[in-house]
Formats: structure tokens, sequence, C-alpha cells
């Protein structure tokens, strides 16, 4: 027998008896020296007898990646576990887009649950469970010199990935959805009725996404880069309106396995509508429009923060610290807007701002909104780096977020400082910051390119 088989066969000799073994131990570590029931823990941690055991209990669990408890604790319906790779591919977001890279969940008896964990050891790079699915041969041979006890091992085990129901079946208390799929909605044969279920794979994969945005190392220390006006390698991810919804209550591990991880919690995104600047929206000032700000504040939904502002400060809040909060979050957003235009304006070819028929007379805003023109217009590149014009389009900020409060405030002697305010408020945005040096680090490169062509020639 050549030699990779045997180093193979031990590396799955090695994970079994380890996974009984810290199985073992974790008992052990429980019991009194002398306690009688330690003979019997040993016993039935060896492998010949564990085995057969877990073999037999399979039977009360099942691998899923789509379930239908979340959808209804009650249902009594078919689970279904189909690998990603196996679903079809698409443009729109669905489990298809976990690749290998996924986590199986797992339903039934909770009881049984070492049995999952004991498939879930990995060899190789691949779990136990997926080794039986390829039918290797040298875990057989591992499991069981006997080769019918194998196999109906091979079988019980992989038998984790199959439906419990034979035909497949939904439940009253599951979800039904009739879908058009012919062109007549009134007649029935045009309908197929779907059973949805929930994408548990998915679920978790997007639950640990969104828990290293928010809490992981690298977030906390984004975030704590904001708050200093440093910029930061990853930036910080947010995730507006997000909810949470629990399942199974006080037992999570009722509804599955990943759940219970989860602690019951499932990430629910904002479901909003696309912002309108992806749709018909025009960027570029048209026939009498001077300022950028006249075609943001026209064509941007920044109405509703900029109402929610005004009426707040309308109402006259007490000078607090929740008060600031409130309002520097509002007026955050608003910032968020502006930048968030800003860069699509950016994405015009550039130069636009020395066409003919440009209507955008203010000279810090074509710097702002048309950076790459510097590359080929040395004399406007020279008064971008003089980088006068921030500070410039700072004020323009501030007068108009002041003029859009006093539309119905009366500021009185505050406006002046309220003015400053809004434009610091700009001046020290870390989004800003960031593409300002963003901005500088790219025409930095810009210029090395044309010395070392320069000197080249």
């Amino acid at each position: 027998m050549s030699e990779i088989p045997m180093d193979r066969r031990a590396r799955f000799r090695a994970a079994i008896n380890a996974f009984l073994q810290e199985r073992l131990h974790a008992k052990l570590d429980k019991l009194a020296d002398d306690d009688p029931k330690r003979d019997a823990l040993i016993q039935q941690h060896r492998a010949d007898t564990w085995l057969p055991d877990a073999a037999r209990r399979v039977g009360q669990i099942q691998a899923v990646t789509h379930s239908l408890k979340p959808i209804h604790p009650d249902a009594r319906g078919t689970n279904l576990y189909r690998r990603p790779s196996e679903l079809v591919t698409h443009a729109d977001i669905g489990s298809h887009v976990l690749g290998e890279n996924f986590d199986a969940d797992v339903v039934g008896n909770a009881a049984a649950l070492d049995v999952y964990k004991f498939l879930k050891q990995a060899v190789d790079g691949r779990s136990l469970l997926d080794w039986m699915l390829a039918a290797d041969a040298d875990l057989h041979a591992v499991l069981s010199p006997d080769p019918a006890l194998a196999d109906a091992w091979f079988t019980a085990f992989t038998g984790l990935t199959r439906p419990r129901q034979e035909p497949e079946a939904t439940h009253t208390l599951a979800k039904q959805v009739y879908w058009l799929t012919g062109d007549d909605p009134s007649d029935d044969g045009h309908f197929h009725l779907l059973a949805p279920l929930y994408a548990s794979s998915l679920a978790h994969a997007v639950f640990k996404t969104l828990n290293e945005d928010r809490f992981g190392d690298a977030a906390k220390q984004a975030r704590e880069a904001k708050r200093r006006n440093e910029s930061h390698d990853t930036g910080v991810r947010e995730y507006p309106d997000l909810a949470v919804q629990k399942l199974g209550g006080t037992k999570p591990q009722n509804i599955s396995q990943l759940n219970s991880e989860r602690g019951g919690n499932n990430y629910l995104l904002g479901s909003l509508p696309p912002p309108p600047w992806e749709t018909s929206m025009q960027l570029l000032p048209a026939r009498g429009q001077q300022s950028i700000f006249d075609v943001w504040s026209k064509n941007f939904d920044v109405w509703a923060p900029t109402e929610q502002l005004r009426s707040y400060l309308g109402g006259k809040p007490d000078r607090t610290m929740k008060t600031r909060d409130t309002r520097d979050e509002l007026s955050d957003q608003i910032i968020d807007m502006m930048l968030a235009f800003a860069a699509a304006v950016q994405k015009h070819a550039p130069g636009w701002t020395a066409e003919d028929g440009c209507t955008l007379t203010i000279e810090a805003e074509q710097l702002w909104l048309d950076p790459y023109r510097c590359e080929n217009d040395l004399a406007f590149r020279e008064r971008w780096q003089q980088m006068e014009w921030p500070k410039r389009i700072c004020e323009r900020f501030g007068q108009w977020l002041n003029a859009e409060m006093m539309k119905r405030l009366k500021l009185g002697e505050d406006e002046a400082a309220t003015q400053r305010h809004w434009s610091t408020e700009l001046a020290h945005h870390p989004d800003w910051l960031f593409e300002l040096d963003q901005l500088k680090d790219w025409l930095s490169e810009v210029e090395k390119n044309e010395r070392r062509i320069g000197g080249a020639a």
C-alpha cells in the first residue's frame, strides 16, 4: 500500500480520536476520580462504541441550508440542504453567492447535535461530512474494516443532508405565495404556488458580516479614527435602519443550531427605495444655475433631514448634550448626502467645467467637482493645489444650510455663529477629510509619473 493513503488515513483517524477524547475529557472533568461512572464514559467514547451509536442517532437531526421553522416554529414541512454551488447563479443576492464558504444549519433533536459536531471535524480543509458525500475511500476504510458496516454508516451520516419527508411537503402554518408565471392573472393555470423557506446559511453569513462591521476590532479602530478626524484603511460601515428579529424566544435552539449560535438574533436590513440620483437625475448645472447647491437642493432628497433639523431647532430644545448630538446627527446626514452627490458629479468627463455652456461660475466649486481636470490643465492644477477652495466650499455649505434654516427660523444674533458651526461641521467631517487626502494622493501620483516620463525622455 502506498505511503500517501496511509498518511491520509492516519489524519482521518486522528481527527476522529481527537473529537472523542475532547468530549470524554469534558465529561470526566466533572466527575471525581473514584466515580464509578468514569469507566462507563470511557467505554462509550471508544470509536467502535460511539460511531455505531452516532449512526443510529443521526436520523434525529437534519443538515439544512433552507429551513422552515423560522417561518413558523410549529410548521412541520420539508427542510432543504442545497450546497450554494448547486444553485442557479444570477445577478441578485442569494445563497448562491456563498460558494463553498458556507455554514450548514441543523434542525431536530438537540440531544443529537454532538453527531453533527463530529461530522464538522475538518481534515485537509474539508469536513468529514463533505468527505463522506464525496464517497472518500480512505475515510470509508477508517470508519470500519467491515466494508458493509462502513457503507451503512456512510449512508446514515450522509442522510443528514437528505429531506426527511418524501415527497417534499409544505405545511398549513408555512407561508405560501401564488407566483404569476404566465400572461393571464385571471387563469389559475398561469400561477405556481411557491412555499418559501428561510435561507439559514445566507442569514448566518449576513449576521457574521454585519457583526464584524459593527463590533469587530477593525471596526472599533475605524470609528475611533473617525472620532479623532483621522482616516482609516477600512473606513466605517454603517447600516441605517437595521432591525433585529428574535427567533425562538428563550429557546433559540428549538429553531436551529445556527439560530442558537446567534442567540436567536437575525438582522433585517432597511428596505428602502433606491435614492433618486440612481435613476433620472440631473447632476450638472443647467441654464441659470451658477452654483452646484442650486442643483443639489432641487434634485436630491435632502428635504427630509433638512426639514427635520429645521423643525427640531424650531422647537427651541434645551441647550444640552442630547440636543447638540441630535443636531449634529441630522447635519451629518445632510453632509453625507452632499458628499455622495459630489462623488457622482466627479465621475463626469474631466474638464467639463471648462466646456462652453457650463454655467458653474464659482471657481471653488469647479475645483471641488472637477478635480481630474488637474491632470491636463496645469493652470487649474496650480489653483487647486493652493488649497484655498476647501475652506470656501465649507463656507458656502454653511451659508446654504443657514439659509434653509432661516426659511422658518429667526436666528437673530446667532445667525453668524450658526453659519460658522455648519461650516466647521463639514470642515471636520472625516469623509470630507478622507476625500481631500485621496485627491491629494492621486495628484501626487500624477506628478510623479510626469517626472518619471520627463526624466526618461
